[in-house]
């Protein structure tokens, strides 16, 4: 659809009583909506990057969908998560494309750890090492789903356990695909998913594949990247933290492990004999959990300086020494390998394998480069990691400059590719610098559309003056007391989002010693359960004789979670949520902004800390028809002159000043709610 022709069938689609309006039940013409979805229409025909932060509710996938299925042109639609994937592959783009009536072809490719190896399925079968005999079972069922699936998408099997131990043994990675050579190579699902998205109009992938292929050129988009006009990336303020993430070098002692179980089982199935596997195995292994020991006992989760990373007294420098034993033991399994490599493809994967490992550990052995920050993990493994500050520059270099001759989509058209990123969160200023600057957009069009919500009359915020402050030891007991009492109120319908994990910890065993076994409520805490049980449970609420549930969650809990409906009235936050000082990228990015002479706490812990609990805050008020009352349990965000700021970056609810007035407002909603289901009054 050329030239200015885009604008006009856009604006009949989103129209009362357009295509839109036929095709949804719940649709309702909302001029923020339509303002995005023709401000994408101008983006697509002219060409150029385009940010749209979009407040909850303006309904953003359509905005961007439409005008990309009218335009005709082939379209990469890349999101945060395969959950979203598959919500965009299995149930938007179907609705919209048969409303529009349009013969557009969708497909959906993921990583390769989604989907099942057959290859390794095989080998998995042999495996006499299986954890235990629910795995045995689970691999029983994924055998018999096996001989019936035409995708291989794991995600078809919801009751395999997202955790489960079994998964690795039965999908392949990059490291492991033993490609053409594959005796399974013509049935492989992976290869299947990839030929589906180079024939297909529209192609949904996910941002983790995305810089993948960025990095590696690997998953087959360096195919289909070159033949795509339109590129659009929703959830996109997660775009930079995903992207430094695989833009770097990065080297696991977990990947090592797995490399050593590979090379003793190919060696005693397909070469047993004819060199000391079980030796050659042995020392790979004992050389990935001495580097593992050589940083002390340090906690699960920590991450550390480069300098610091060896134990209290101990020469900085001499824990890599590890890296030496572990390039010597990868040395000698590659001489073993070298030896055998013709019998099997297996041995020539292997083989590149273990140099790929010996490479990486001599490069961390050697100095970082210029720009990036070295840091280590530390888990039950551990992982070396070097990478890049932000994304700009791979965005600049890798996307908005293409090769000369790359620009354009198709021989002929002259128009340059275009780029969408849009978020309910991108900022807390109108030129929404805190996602712009670190993915190198600042030349891009801005737009920000607000949510059609009445978040004064849906919503209110109170911040508890009488509280301990953060870091003083009562707090998580504080703030634990105060959600259990409005939680009782309400009969659950709470959800307490924490910053760290310590204070998950606290406040869960807290509010877990206050209502187990009383009946009254049911305390949820993020481990207990699969991410996707528990919200399941929680929005179950009080419903078949069930009790109530309090949510206590960290991390990924703060966005992506969609409780609509009274199933969700109260948010409690436990502090303010900066960034941790003493991680080492985070230190960094600070260094970096004091040696331009701009302040690191104003102009990246204060915008960092905005878009984290905006993005909390988002989860209480998901429809017109909510109510709900968010507690930030932080009386910084009262008393210090940048917590205007702060609250200046939530939605407009309205204040809630005393403990008396939270009350009131608690008992409020739980009439509400009352009267609302009281089947007397249905």
């Amino acid at each position: 659809m050329p030239g200015q022709l885009l604008a006009g069938p856009v604006h009949e689609a989103f129209a009362p009583g357009g295509v839109l309006s036929r095709a949804a039940e719940q649709f309702r013409p909302r001029a923020a909506q339509t303002d995005m979805a023709l401000a994408v229409a101008r983006t697509i025909e002219a060409g150029g990057a385009l940010v749209v932060e979009a407040g909850t509710g303006v309904g953003k996938t359509f905005s961007y969908l439409v005008p990309a299925l009218l335009s005709g042109e082939r379209v990469l639609l890349s999101t945060a998560t395969k959950t979203l994937q598959d919500q965009l592959f299995g149930r938007d783009l179907p609705r919209l494309i048969e409303a529009l009536g349009l013969p557009v072809r969708t497909a959906l490719l993921k990583g390769r750890a989604s989907y099942l190896c057959l290859q390794r399925l095989e080998l998995a079968r042999r495996d006499a090492t299986l954890p235990d005999r629910s795995a045995v079972r689970a691999l029983a069922r994924i055998e018999q789903w096996a001989q019936s699936t035409r995708t291989g998408d794991l995600a078809e099997l919801p009751a395999l356990d997202e955790r489960s131990p079994l998964i690795p043994l039965v999908t392949s990675t990059r490291e492991n695909c033993l490609g053409s050579q594959c005796p399974k190579f013509r049935q492989c699902h992976v290869n299947l998913a990839r030929r589906e998205a180079l024939a297909a109009d529209v192609v949904v992938i996910n941002h983790h594949l995305f810089f993948a292929d960025l990095t590696v050129r690997e998953s087959g988009m360096a195919e289909l990247l070159p033949t795509v006009r339109v590129a659009i990336f929703d959830e996109a303020h997660q775009l930079n933290e995903t992207g430094v993430q695989f833009l770097g070098r990065q080297l696991g002692t977990g990947q090592v492990l797995d490399f050593a179980r590979d090379l003793l089982a190919a060696g005693l199935q397909l070469a047993r004999g004819l060199a000391d596997w079980p030796g050659v195995a042995a020392a790979v292994e004992r050389a990935a959990r001495d580097l593992r020991l050589t940083v002390g006992r340090r906690a699960a989760g920590a991450r550390l300086r480069w300098a610091d990373a060896a134990p209290d007294g101990v020469d900085p420098g001499n824990w890599r020494d590890g890296l030496e034993q572990l390039h010597l033991a990868c040395t000698q399994a590659m001489s073993a390998l070298d030896t055998v490599s013709e019998l099997a493809p297996e041995f020539v994967r292997l083989y590149e394998r273990a140099a790929d490992v010996a490479e990486r550990a001599a490069r961390f052995g050697g100095p970082c480069e210029p720009g990036a920050v070295r840091w280590v993990d530390v888990g039950a493994q551990l992982r070396l990691v070097e990478s890049p500050l932000d994304i700009a520059q791979a965005v600049q270099e890798k996307l908005l400059k293409a090769a000369p001759g790359e620009e354009a989509a198709s021989a002929g058209d002259t128009r340059s590719r275009a780029w969408i990123f849009t978020s309910a969160t991108l900022g807390d200023d109108a030129r929404l610098s805190w996602f712009t600057e670190p993915c190198g957009l600042e030349a891009a069009e801005v737009l920000r559309v607000g949510s059609p919500f009445d978040y004064a009359a849906q919503a209110a915020v109170y911040v508890p003056r009488e509280l301990a402050r953060p870091n003083e030891p009562t707090h998580s007991d504080q703030v634990a007391a105060l959600a259990a009492d409005a939680a009782a109120r309400l009969g659950g319908r709470t959800m307490v989002l924490t910053t760290t994990l310590r204070a998950l910890r606290a406040i869960g065993e807290a509010l877990q010693r206050r209502f187990d076994g009383s009946g009254e409520l049911e305390v949820l805490v993020q481990g207990q359960w699969p991410k996707r049980r528990l919200i399941e449970r929680f929005r179950e609420g009080s419903t078949a004789g069930r009790p109530g549930c309090v949510l206590v969650a960290s991390a990924s809990f703060w966005e992506g979670v969609d409780v609509p409906g009274d199933a969700l009235q109260l948010v409690v936050i436990d502090k303010l949520p900066f960034p941790p000082p003493g991680d080492p990228l985070v230190e960094a990015r600070a260094q970096r902004l004091q040696s331009q002479g701009r302040s690191p706490f104003n102009d990246y812990f204060v915008p960092e800390a905005a878009v984290a609990l905006k993005q909390g805050a988002g989860r209480l008020i998901r429809r017109e028809s909510d109510r709900g009352m968010l507690v930030v349990c932080d009386t910084r965000l009262a008393t210090m002159g940048y917590g205007r700021r702060l609250l200046a970056a939530l939605p407009p609810m309205r204040r809630v000043a005393t403990r008396e007035d939270f009350v009131t407002v608690l008992e409020e909603l739980a009439a509400t709610r009352s009267a609302t289901t009281d089947p007397a009054l249905t």
